[in-house]
């Protein structure tokens, strides 16, 4: 049985009688029907695309840009320093964390933390080539003094760099050279800076391994039994963890600005490029 309705054939028509230009009762249901939707759909559609993403690294396009986000690389990472832990040390490792180094040039550079139970191993890690490129270790036994705030720069410095951080002292910046604090690729530096990764909100995985305060929390004690399992010169010390300005002593900053507003220290799809 067929409705008039359902048939695309037929439409309703409304009879009116000659110099009646007012709208039937007819047309007044049809405006009343087709008016509203549109504007409630699209009105629904607004609220929910900013309410799903109210921040803009939340979008899974802008997430997928990430190498380190994308099916298994991070798993992937962590099995090859695992592997690289077993075979060269045999420590106990006590996590890993996915973070954003910030070099004494205020240079962003992806990283892959290890803490075990003698060392602190920050890899340079490819999650193109899906590789280890450098791999720096600090004897967690070296390591007396953790700094904990917003970051600084110099009174005359053009640099700017908002939010907070942490930074790992193992030697004294006073004993560092004129040479190596000039220098933007030096790897002689006696700390280590870092803030948190930039996609630690795109899934609970990464909100783990992304947060400073996970990370605080198994570094300070592995830190303290280390100091106190030393046979040598860190033994009897005692590590200060410090609420204090982090300073990053840069005054032009163009270096930083280029390199940090195009994130060129991280793994990161840049679109094709060619004619």
């Amino acid at each position: 049985m067929l409705t008039i309705g359902s048939f695309e054939g037929f439409q309703a028509v409304s009879l009116k009688q000659e110099g009646d230009d007012q709208p039937s009762e007819t047309d007044h249901l049809s405006m009343e029907e087709e008016d509203p939707m549109p504007r409630q759909i699209s009105r629904q559609s607004s609220v929910t695309e900013s309410t799903l993403y109210p921040n803009p690294y939340h979008q899974p396009y802008i997430s997928r840009k990430y190498f380190a986000t994308r099916p298994g690389a991070i798993e992937t990472a962590m099995e090859d320093l695992k592997g690289h832990v077993a075979e060269t040390s045999g420590e106990t490792i006590q996590g890993f964390w996915l973070l954003t180094k910030i070099d004494h040039w205020n240079n962003e550079k992806e990283r892959i933390l290890l803490v075990t139970d003698k060392t602190l191993l920050i890899c340079k890690y490819d999650f193109i080539m899906l590789s280890c490129v450098q791999l720096q270790r600090i004897p967690l036994s070296a390591v007396y003094r953790i700094c904990l705030g917003k970051f600084t720069f110099p009174g005359m410095s053009l640099d700017k760099r908002q939010g907070e951080g942490l930074r790992i002292y193992w030697g004294s910046p006073e004993e560092q050279s004129l040479l190596s604090r000039w220098n933007p690729w030096s790897t002689e530096v006696p700390y280590a800076t870092f803030t948190e990764h930039p996609m630690k909100y795109t899934s609970e995985k990464f909100l783990e391994i992304c947060k400073l305060s996970g990370f605080m929390s198994k570094l300070v004690p592995a830190i303290q039994n280390a100091h106190k399992n030393s046979t040598g010169s860190g033994r009897g010390k005692k590590l200060m963890v410090l609420t204090e300005p982090i300073l990053i002593e840069t005054y032009t900053g163009l270096m930083s600005f280029i390199g940090n507003r195009n994130k060129l220290g991280y793994s990161l799809a840049r679109g094709s490029i060619g004619f």
